[in-house]
């Protein structure tokens, strides 16, 4: 696969709070590697070897994960954004990078497997603008949807809560520059909710839908987190409690995720936690269904108590 890609991971990630507050979103700890990194293994397994990283929101803790790429198999560069761009805006500032008429997008907080070279022909057959990979919407009631004719072609987006037969966006697209190069530089803009929805109204651009089977995980909250690394973990070795953190023997500790750094004393109980950054879970502690930080990052309009050190955010 010779196209670049440009990889969303910009993004606030406000939905992951408060563990954002530490990293972006795609660089958090994820089933013995990074979210970033197993995005980036997945591109170079499909081919990949030019991409482009947006940043914005905690630059450095990306950034010094993924340096210039080479130590993944990539050549890795970066579009900075200030202020944030969006997910239109974004690759509209990094055309000239790219430096392409047809890239890939890739969202950076999301895990997919999709099979891309047949994904790029069909885009190049269809003769389409875009060409979005989607699944039949999971759950209708927490997602946008898209509507498709029998050919594929995007016909509208619908609302989430809506009751109609919908795609589902798995954040993996192949578009062509000619769709971003209209925009201003330097101005936020969306896609699905801004350029993509008034290009399927006028008709001046071809939407196209690509249907897939692959698993899709979406690393969005707190929740979404434990579960991929539960998912990611079921078929691997990779052990639960990193080399880098310190847990007493007598701890226990029962689906969840503990991040390097971390210490757990004595008879804590932890089930269905997420214990982020460098904190120090005092003995005797019993907590489930918490995200458990330093109480430094706690602020004053926060749900949360504080235990020694440790501040406790509802899952």
């Amino acid at each position: 696969m010779s196209l670049p890609v440009l990889v969303l991971t910009a993004g606030l990630g406000t939905r992951l709070d408060p563990i954002t507050r530490l990293v972006a979103k795609p660089a958090v700890p994820l089933a013995g590697s990074t979210l970033i990194e197993h995005v980036l293994a997945w591109l170079r397994r499909e081919g990949a070897t030019d991409v482009v990283l947006n940043l914005h929101s905690r630059p450095e803790t990306i950034a010094g994960i993924v340096g210039d790429g080479r130590h993944l198999g990539l050549r890795v560069r970066y579009s900075w954004e200030n202020p944030i761009l969006g997910s239109a805006g974004g690759p509209r500032r990094a055309l000239s990078m790219l430096g392409a008429d047809t890239f890939l997008i890739v969202n950076g907080d999301t895990l997919c497997d999709v099979q891309l070279a047949p994904m790029i022909a069909a885009h190049e057959r269809s003769a389409a603008d875009v060409t979005m990979a989607v699944i039949p919407n999971p759950a209708p009631d927490r997602y946008n949807g898209i509507v498709a004719d029998a050919d594929g072609r995007v016909s509208g987006f619908v609302p989430k809560g809506h009751a109609d037969r919908s795609w589902h966006f798995v954040g993996v697209q192949v578009v062509n520059a000619a769709v971003f190069a209209p925009l201003p530089d330097g101005v936020a803009a969306e896609t699905v909710a801004g350029l993509y929805r008034d290009l399927v109204a006028t008709g001046t651009k071809r939407l196209c839908i690509w249907p897939v089977s692959n698993s899709f995980v979406d690393v969005g909250t707190p929740r979404d987190y434990l579960e991929a690394d539960r998912q990611l973990r079921r078929d691997s070795s990779i052990p639960l409690r990193p080399r880098r953190a310190t847990i007493d023997p007598s701890a226990k500790v029962r689906d969840c995720i503990i991040w390097p750094n971390a210490t757990i004393a004595a008879n804590v109980e932890l089930n269905h936690c997420i214990v982020a950054g460098v904190v120090s879970v005092p003995a005797g502690l019993c907590a489930s269904n918490r995200v458990l930080v330093p109480s430094s990052l706690r602020q004053p309009h926060d749900v949360a108590e504080t235990v020694e050190g440790v501040a406790l955010f509802p899952v």
